[in-house]
């Protein structure tokens, strides 16, 4: 018997390593030599560390973290820098590499990992030029007040507008044509979730059985829930 507990210890902590590295997420960071790399995600509403890794000379990485159903997870950099040090990608069980580099750690990031990511960097790919739009709008926006044009300040409201409706659009038929992938309720807690209860609700309702069973499926019906209940909406 006392031969046998340290062997049942042993697998017990093996079988616990192998729950905490469902996902392992590993690569490179060019340039840079000394730092704090962490991995983060998002607990209830706080965004908390689950592994870290100080860089003292070699540029490579890995990380880990347990993980139930593909969410969003986020790389850090701890580096004293003025520029964007935070990577956002969408995890699944198994290996995520993200090779980048200290120059340009956010924006040149290369991510090949889970198939969510893949459909979640198409995603990006158009709302990151339509917020470039809305971005150049306010800029002539400010400027046209400034200036007091109360005619072009009307027009460029009305376009201001119009953008914002494209941007909900995109998304919702972003999400309907996405069902079968987590990232579609994730788009419409993210993204959306103040738009109109029925789009939405065309979006939950569009979800296969597996992504509704999912982390974000089931916030996605849990959020409607709470705006029936609140807003007295019938199904």
């Amino acid at each position: 018997m006392k031969r046998t507990l340290p062997v049942l210890c042993a697998l017990i902590m093996v079988a616990c390593g192998k729950k905490d590295k469902d996902l392992i997420v590993k690569g490179h960071v060019d340039g840079l030599k000394k730092g704090t790399i962490y991995l983060k995600k998002m607990n209830d509403s706080s965004l908390v560390s689950v592994d870290s890794v100080s860089i003292n000379g070699s540029s490579d990485f890995e990380l880990s973290s347990a993980l139930e159903s593909p969410q969003m997870f986020y790389l850090y950099l701890d580096k004293n820098s003025k520029q964007e040090n935070r990577i956002a990608f969408f995890a699944d069980k198994g290996i995520t590499e993200i090779n980048t580099s200290l120059k340009n750690f956010a924006f040149g990031a290369k991510i090949k990992g889970s198939k969510q990511q893949d459909v979640y960097a198409e995603y990006q790919k158009i709302i990151s030029r339509l917020n470039g739009e809305n971005l150049n709008l306010i800029e002539e926006q400010l400027n046209a007040q400034k200036s007091g044009d109360s005619a072009l300040i009307d027009s460029l409201n009305t376009m201001g507008e119009k953008l914002l409706k494209r941007r909900y659009l995109y998304s919702v038929n972003f999400a309907i044509n996405h069902a079968d992938s987590e990232v579609a309720p994730y788009i419409a807690l993210a993204d959306i979730y103040n738009a109109q209860y029925k789009l939405l609700d065309t979006i939950n309702k569009s979800l296969t059985p597996q992504v509704k069973a999912s982390k974000y499926g089931k916030e996605l019906d849990t959020f409607l829930a709470k705006i029936r209940a609140n807003e007295n909406i019938k199904e």
